[in-house]
């Protein structure tokens, strides 16, 4: 996959998975336009902000004069009934579901022949643990929000989702049951998802749009009951 003069936008692009995404894009020739909270030389900004989105679309444009791939990665708070406070929770959406909905409508008309919007949702969009409402709540946002902008941008854009399952940044290799439990063998890295976002966003993906790609080494395809084939709930 070539992506040479081609423009990538990616969210929390500094640091995880979003750091590897622009990283792989780099590699084949993209220039990327990084937004993340952290410090470095790129866009520094909480995109909860209003007023962040459209200083770092505009510096964007007047960069590079238009857009070929937009990629929602930023994390949202993960927080839950018990502690997650109304202001929390608004937190959480406007990151999650709020930004990403806004960075598009702000780039949209900048958009490049052939582009392609790749959003980052997760697993915790069909299941969940205790006490992670926010953040469960926001990537359930995106993956719906995923469908109707590929139906709005229809003819202009393909958009798709990818929801992550347990993904390691560290790159650390696990053994033992944190591998074994998981139907591939193994803890996901972020390498895993970038390859899915290029793949995507390459012309080889042409007739995929709407999609949600969950890539979570068959964790969500798993059938788990007390008792069966050695699993144990210990309350």
């Amino acid at each position: 996959m070539d992506f040479k003069d081609k423009v990538a936008v990616v969210t929390g692009g500094a640091h995880g998975i979003g750091e590897c995404i622009a990283e792989e894009f780099r590699k084949r020739g993209a220039s990327v336009a990084v937004v993340d909270v952290r410090e470095g030389e790129h866009f520094v900004g909480d995109i909860s902000r209003k007023e962040v989105l459209e200083a770092f679309a505009a510096e964007t444009i007047g960069r590079y004069g238009k857009v070929d791939y937009i990629v929602n990665n930023a994390l949202p708070l993960m927080k839950g009934l018990d502690d997650c406070s109304w202001e929390d929770f608004q937190y959480a959406l406007a990151v999650g579901v709020a930004a990403p909905f806004y960075l598009v409508k702000l780039l949209a008309p900048h958009l490049a022949e052939g582009a392609s919007v790749v959003n980052i949702s997760s697993s915790r969009d069909r299941m969940s643990q205790p006490q992670t409402e926010s953040y469960t709540a926001a990537k359930g946002g995106i993956a719906a929000l995923t469908h109707a902008l590929s139906v709005t941008l229809r003819g202009k854009a393909r958009v798709n989702s990818i929801s992550p399952g347990w993904i390691d940044t560290d790159f650390r290799v696990y053994d033992g049951p944190d591998a074994s439990q998981q139907p591939a063998g193994r803890v996901g890295t972020p390498l895993d998802i970038a390859n899915m976002v290029l793949f995507l966003c390459s012309d080889k993906a042409g007739f995929i749009t709407g999609e949600n790609i969950c890539i979570d080494g068959g964790m969500t395809r798993q059938m788990i009951y007390h008792g069966d084939f050695g699993w144990r709930l210990e309350e």
